[in-house]
């Protein structure tokens, strides 16, 4: 579990920023960038639809050696055997979403200060997502952005595996990377560029030149 974040970017769907564009479509061409994590986070779909593309994306992210997470979607996630699920803090607690899911497999939690980083911990979580680092609008009520304080607290306190989310653009990736995020988690800037393949090797880049 603790390697289940050892890459340098953990992309995320969304259909609606991707141009046009369908979750398949935007997905494969991430797999084929070298994408290694991948959450599924549509959420306004029908669960029928969310199902059915989840099925190809299991496959999908299969055949590319990528860790496939869903987002909120546990009963989804079991039924495509995701490689775990994201949670955030005002659903399901972590303790019953192991008894749901089992051991063997990863959970993620939003957390948004100290206190919940330690929460998260204490709970089982496998990893957190850190942030929002900077104001996004790719996710409806979203709480105020916590900046680097917060990062560089986990990144001095904990040793739970965690990747900073919250408006990380190619501008500014790697001064996330400087403050100390190993991985960087990013929707629009990757699903809404016309060429995918050629954004991820930029961002990439931006990343190296910070470490």
């Amino acid at each position: 579990m603790q390697r289940v974040l050892d890459t340098d970017i953990y992309a995320l769907t969304d259909e609606g920023l991707s141009a046009g564009r369908t979750t398949i479509e935007v997905s494969d061409a991430m797999l084929k960038a070298g994408i290694k994590v991948l959450q599924y986070r549509e959420k306004d779909k029908k669960a029928g639809a969310m199902l059915e593309e989840c099925v190809a994306l299991r496959r999908m992210t299969r055949e590319a050696g990528c860790t496939f997470i869903v987002n909120d979607h546990i009963d989804i996630a079991m039924l495509v055997d995701a490689d775990g699920v994201h949670v955030g803090q005002e659903d399901l607690p972590v303790e019953e979403v192991r008894r749901l899911i089992g051991p063997g497999k990863i959970i993620g939690l939003s957390t948004h200060s100290p206190e919940q980083c330690r929460d998260a911990i204490a709970r089982g979580a496998d990893y957190i997502g850190v942030g929002p680092i900077f104001a996004t609008k790719t996710k409806k009520d979203v709480c105020a952005p916590v900046g680097y304080e917060y990062l560089e607290y986990v990144v001095k306190n904990h040793d739970i595996p965690h990747v900073a989310i919250g408006g990380i653009k190619l501008h500014n990736v790697a001064d996330v990377v400087r403050h100390g995020a190993r991985c960087c988690a990013l929707v629009s800037e990757i699903v809404g560029a016309d060429d995918i393949a050629g954004m991820v090797a930029r961002l990439r880049a931006e990343i190296a030149s910070a470490r």
